[in-house]
């Protein structure tokens, strides 16, 4: 099913070709070299490329030189990035990034305006998961601003944002983890799971009692058998 996805989303065939996973090479110290010299002569024989950077210590190959051009990292001045990694770069908090990747992000997203209002509505919006009391005027004020921004994808984020605003609100203002609601709701849903098509509703809140530790079990357990 993901691959059908993966195949029905691109609207343009280019759209499905996936960058390179390039690994540093023995090319790389010449790449300087090889840079200089297509700029200067285009149609430089690879030979001649060949013949130059093994003078300067090159012991690779001609294929990987090949290779290595086609690729167009003589050009670059990174290696290629996939859709994944382009992506981390513009979701982890700028402040954590290396001094590389914040280069790295700042030439993916400055070149494209629409990659600039990406990378600006991301920033912002990571700025309001640390707790504040002024967290839920900023999200309707974000609300505002990704909703009327020409994105394919933002908006529909923040739609679902405004369905349950309440509960964002809480989340970004108040100063208390959710965290152990969160595991008993994922706890109740791996029991839920293991018993789906064999069980009820009676045999689900037996065994979620029976999951609950010994003295908070005995209570609910006693409570259960007066309310009968």
């Amino acid at each position: 099913m993901n691959t059908v996805k993966r195949c029905a989303r691109p609207t343009e065939p280019e759209h499905m070709v996936r960058a390179p996973l390039c690994r540093p090479t023995l090319v790389d110290p010449c790449r300087d070299h090889l840079r200089q010299r297509r700029a200067e002569d285009p149609a430089v024989p690879v030979t001649h490329l060949l013949r130059e950077i093994k003078e300067m210590g090159y012991a690779g190959s001609a294929n990987l030189l090949v290779r290595y051009i086609n690729q167009g990292r003589a050009e670059a001045d990174h290696v290629s990035l996939s859709p994944r990694k382009a992506a981390r770069l513009l979701l982890i908090d700028p402040a954590r990034l290396r001094k590389d990747q914040q280069v790295l992000r700042d030439q993916l997203a400055g070149p494209c305006p629409e990659m600039t209002t990406l990378a600006d509505a991301v920033g912002d919006f990571a700025a309001l998961l640390t707790p504040a009391p002024a967290n839920a005027e900023a999200l309707a004020d974000w609300i505002t601003r990704v909703g009327a921004a020409d994105l394919p994808f933002p908006p529909a984020y923040a739609t679902g944002l405004e369905r349950d605003r309440t509960g964002v609100d809480a989340a970004l203002t108040l100063p208390w983890p959710h965290g152990r609601t969160e595991g008993a709701n994922n706890k109740i849903k791996l029991l839920k799971r293991q018993t789906y098509g064999r069980a009820g509703h009676r045999l689900l809140r037996q065994r979620i009692l029976l999951s609950r530790p010994r003295a908070q079990r005995d209570h609910l357990l006693r409570k259960s058998c007066k309310t009968r």
